[in-house]
């Protein structure tokens, strides 16, 4: 794909190279380090781009400090206004203490505790949080007008050149350190765009041949959603769980730029993000977040394309909540087909139990859930209970053997509204 030049703003060389001097006593120049059991599993070249490492363990701080080191002293004065979900607002907090000038940051009430403690940490007496609001769109309104009613400068999380040409610098240091090999694809996560039209543009640039893939969650498809319509929409609803990439709706620059640099776009399901997420940390001993984990959960599906190839992929944060821990292997085992949920209607008489755990379970199942209250008056008593498989392939046999003992069941998983009720 080549870039249209088509009088649509574009971060150039030479206005990242200046984010770059801006930004050079500021970040870590990250390292580019080849992944073993990756490169093995594929057959490829995996290098890890590792944002986790950054100072704020995430790109952020990029963007938002060459965004608000470029603002006047007045403006800085007038005091700054963001909206994030977590790491956009540990970049700004940081790069406001550095500067010192007041910030007052929203955020949605359901962004993780860390990442409030981390802003409070990162941005001292220079941070004022505000939590309100279940997603960044719809505090981001409220941000936006705040600006509006009080002459405040709004320090945009992705629609802004100044965060573009930021993280656009993650470019420049991969192309240095890939040490003149050719990289045939890079993977990019995207939630509003800004990483993508950053690094993606930089590669056009400097290395046309490679393919751009961006990588968003299958629950908040803004990005796939806007390039097929070919016009920006808003989504209706989203699935949060992939807080840092979770937008409604994406920014008009970020389309732009993407629209013409991305060879492809990816949706990845959560609970595929989650069983990577849990490979890195067991594998690797690498703790990334969920966004900062999809761009490697796509590779599974270029396994045939990237054989022989040389692959980056962008792992752009590491604030990963620990009390995510247990929603994170949930979401993994059932995407994997491992987990199931059922309500059994179990005779009510002694032994019921018993003659289930014999007659239905494999010999490496486990019951990991189990919800059942006595009803003296009825003949059969539901009861909600949870399997883990030790193979996912087993999951047929567990249904045959419930019929041929005539188990009374209904399956949960595919009954969404229900699932969401009883587990």
């Amino acid at each position: 794909m080549k870039i249209k030049k088509n009088n649509i703003y574009f971060p150039y060389y030479k206005e990242v190279e200046k984010a770059r001097s801006i930004l050079k006593n500021i970040i870590y120049n990250t390292p580019l380090q080849k992944n073993s059991f990756l490169s093995e599993k594929y057959k490829a070249n995996i290098l890890l781009k590792r944002e986790d490492l950054q100072i704020i363990r995430s790109y952020k701080i990029r963007g938002a400090y060459n965004k608000i080191k470029s603002l006047s002293k007045k403006e800085l004065t007038n005091g700054l206004v963001c909206a994030s979900a977590g790491n956009h607002a540990q970049g700004v907090a940081y790069s406001c203490n550095l500067l010192k000038s007041h910030v007052k940051i929203y955020m949605p009430n359901t962004t993780p505790k860390q990442k409030v403690e981390r802003v409070k940490m990162f941005g001292k007496e220079y941070v004022e949080i505000i939590l309100r609001g279940d997603t960044y769109d719809s505090v981001s309104y409220d941000a936006i007008k705040d600006c509006q009613q009080n002459n405040k400068i709004f320090i945009h999380p992705f629609d802004d050149k100044k965060i573009i040409e930021g993280q656009a610098t993650i470019g420049l240091e991969i192309l240095e350190q890939s040490n003149n090999i050719k990289i045939d694809y890079i993977f990019i996560p995207i939630g509003g765009g800004g990483l993508a039209s950053g690094i993606g543009s930089q590669f056009q640039e400097q290395s046309p041949k490679t393919k751009i893939i961006g990588v968003e969650p299958l629950g908040a498809p803004s990005m796939s959603s806007s390039l097929k319509r070919g016009q920006i929409i808003e989504l209706n609803n989203i699935d949060r769980f992939i807080d840092g990439a979770s937008v409604k709706k994406v920014g008009k620059l970020t389309f732009d730029i993407c629209q013409q640099v991305l060879y492809e776009l990816k949706l990845v399901h959560e609970g595929k993000v989650c069983t990577t997420m849990l490979e890195l940390y067991n594998l690797d001993a690498i703790i990334a977040e969920p966004a900062g984990a999809m761009s490697i959960a796509a590779l599974d599906f270029y396994s045939d394309q990237i054989k022989g190839k040389t692959i980056v992929c962008i792992l752009s944060g590491g604030n990963n909540d620990i009390t995510r821990t247990e929603e994170i292997r949930e979401r993994s085992l059932l995407y994997e087909g491992k987990k199931h949920y059922f309500i059994v209607n179990f005779p009510q008489r002694s032994g019921s139990l018993k003659e289930f755990v014999n007659n239905i379970l494999g010999k490496k199942d486990d019951i990991v859930y189990f919800e059942y209250y006595k009803k003296t008056s009825k003949e059969e008593g539901p009861a909600v209970i949870g399997v883990e498989l030790y193979d996912k392939n087993d999951f047929s046999k567990l249904i045959k053997r419930m019929k041929t003992y005539k188990v009374h069941y209904q399956y949960l998983n595919k009954n969404l509204d229900l699932f969401r009720v009883l587990v």
